[in-house]
């Protein structure tokens, strides 16, 4: 392995992370670093002062470009469009996606409210937000003045404040709501249920055309409760859930006993009780999500 090479490898973890972020997409983030990869083979390494700014640089603006036509793709999308979720993965997965850590500041349900905004702001609001890029740094991925990119995280950062949860609670008052969601629907007990749930809670599942999913968001405690009993019977002895982090928030991963067809549901929580729930089954968007996991008693 070339010194260049070598040097690539220790930064990819971190180039992932912040396509992916950009992108909400394992694999359009993995596309967007090997070109990166191909750029800097054709570019003098003698010319290139920092190369992880110079990397971090040439990714943040092929994911931008990325965004683009990603967007007309996600608007031509079969039901719900939802992101890539990131579970951690068994001990010893070699693929990339273990490598790629998150912590809540890019939940899945932060991924979701980006995908209303145009590719500039979301790139602003990432860049600096999150990867704490200064104003300058961000106008030069953008093309905008240092001001402009002020301006552009601003407008974002106000549309994530407003869907942002009130009391979102610390991550194991969060395992607490997912423990329960958990046993409520196992048990088909919709009182426990509607308990756990937000009287306004939005329910999103993405199949993708390929596995059965809901076309539309179910919106309602009332609604969302008979669908989870209606889910859990059909499912019922044919299916090992357990509680992972997804994107760095406790979640479930719902793997089939028989077919090994994986799902991974993520949550928003506010004060205590699930807000939003994300439901990921296209098979296309799992293939790094380890089928492997401990199964709850």
């Amino acid at each position: 392995m070339t010194a260049a090479a070598a040097e690539f490898e220790a930064l990819r973890p971190r180039l992932l992370r912040v396509a992916y972020s950009q992108l909400g997409s394992l694999a359009e983030a993995e596309d967007v670093v090997q070109e990166a990869w191909l750029r800097l083979e054709r570019t003098d390494r003698e010319t290139i002062a920092d190369l992880a700014a110079w990397l971090t640089t040439v990714v943040s603006r092929l994911a931008l470009d990325a965004l683009g036509s990603a967007r007309v793709r996600r608007e031509r999308y079969v039901g719900p469009w939802l992101p890539d979720p990131l579970v951690d993965a068994a001990a010893g997965d070699p693929d990339p996606a273990d490598r790629v850590t998150l912590d809540e500041s890019v939940s899945l349900a932060l991924l979701f409210v980006l995908e209303r905004l145009s590719p500039a702001e979301r790139t602003a609001f990432i860049l600096h937000d999150v990867f704490d890029y200064s104003f300058e740094e961000v106008g030069d991925v953008v093309g905008r003045t240092p001001a402009a990119a002020r301006q552009l995280a601003s407008r974002a950062r106000r549309h994530v404040v407003e869907q942002r949860p009130r009391q979102s609670g610390t991550p194991e008052q969060q395992r607490r709501a997912v423990e329960a969601f958990a046993a409520a629907s196992a048990e088909g007990d919709v009182e426990a249920l509607l308990a756990v749930l937000d009287p306004d809670v939005v329910m999103r599942s993405d199949g993708g055309g390929r596995v059965h999913a809901a076309r539309k968001p179910l919106v309602g405690a009332d609604r969302v409760s008979r669908a989870l009993v209606r889910l859990a019977r059909r499912f019922a002895g044919r299916s090992e859930t357990s509680i992972v982090d997804v994107n760095g928030l406790p979640g479930l991963l719902v793997v089939g006993r028989e077919d090994r067809q994986v799902s991974v549901i993520a949550f928003t929580v506010d004060d205590g009780r699930i807000t939003t729930i994300h439901m990921q089954r296209n098979p296309d968007k799992l293939r790094h999500v380890a089928a492997s996991e401990p199964s709850m008693p």
